[in-house]
């Protein structure tokens, strides 16, 4: 099969003129099936046009479309044990670490940055959950510890966009430790007085929910996004009920005051600029002046 695929199937392109066609050029809809083009997705903030779905963004385009002009500065996250449990499943642990950051480019699941927002200093802090699913590990949770100590050490705002499974199994209780460190974080920068605002993704889960993805001083949410500590299914096994419809996506919740707001990704930029604004007590920001890139 190797010997087909490597050689002759080539080989027989050439001789006819034939080029490889790229994969996943054509993404569908998870929704209604509909097909749309990778770079009209991309141009669209990775949200499918007519269904208005919002797929998961990389990190990196994320912060590029947040900030003024596209601009900002990656902070240099600490460096943090590695496998302290020489953990092996399928796969040794470190197999997974050294995947994930070939398929990333990034050393965790956490990106720390600084920059502006309509001419506002902040720290933005993002989740990408194609580093194993976003879980949260000894090296995101200092990362996430380095976040909430720039922003108070330079008394700046902080933006947090979540997107987790909850928290990495490979770490076991070294994981389970990082939620009441990142929730001392987070009061580090609410006694410091600095606005702290929280935009949750799909999906928000597991441990996330127990720490410091809850402590928002404002809540926000991702149109359809999964926000939830245990599974639906684990949920109605336990209490033997079948669950609301829609429960523990961010329109539900909405409705039961568990989120401030659903917002699309489109919204979130000014939103949460005229939100910072508010809080900070400073002059209402002009739009037009710093756009960022889409």
């Amino acid at each position: 099969m190797n010997w087909i695929t490597s050689y002759v199937r080539p080989k027989i392109n050439s001789m006819l003129g034939r080029r490889e066609m790229p994969e996943n050029l054509w993404i569908k809809c998870p929704e209604t099936g509909e097909m749309v083009f990778h770079t009209d997705l991309k141009n669209n903030l990775h949200v499918i046009p007519a269904s208005g779905f919002h797929m998961k963004i990389p990190a990196k385009e994320r912060l590029a479309s947040f900030f003024d002009g596209g601009q900002y500065t990656v902070l240099d996250n600490p460096k943090a044990i590695i496998d302290p449990l020489k953990f092996r499943d399928e796969k040794k642990y470190t197999d997974r670490l050294r995947d994930a950051k070939a398929k990333t480019g990034l050393d965790d699941s956490i990106i720390n940055a600084v920059g502006t927002l309509d001419g506002l200093p902040i720290v933005a802090m993002v989740q990408e959950f194609s580093f194993m699913g976003g879980s949260l590990g000894a090296a995101a949770g200092e990362a996430i510890i380095k976040g909430f100590e720039t922003a108070v050490a330079q008394k700046r705002p902080l933006v947090l966009f979540v997107a987790s499974g909850g928290a990495r199994m490979q770490e076991g209780i070294i994981s389970l430790m990082q939620l009441p460190r990142t929730t001392v974080a987070v009061n580090l920068l609410k006694e410091a007085g600095l606005p702290y605002i929280v935009v949750l993704t799909n999906p928000t889960t597991g441990g996330v929910t127990a720490s410091y993805a809850m402590l928002g001083d404002i809540h926000l949410a991702e149109p359809g996004a999964l926000i939830g500590f245990a599974g639906q299914r684990v949920i109605e096994q336990t209490i033997r009920e079948k669950l609301p419809e829609g429960f523990q996506r961010s329109e539900y919740l909405m409705e039961h005051g568990m989120v401030d707001q659903v917002i699309a990704r489109k919204d979130l930029r000014p939103t949460i600029s005229s939100l910072l604004h508010i809080l900070l007590k400073k002059p209402a920001p002009v739009q037009e002046q710093l756009p960022a890139v889409a």
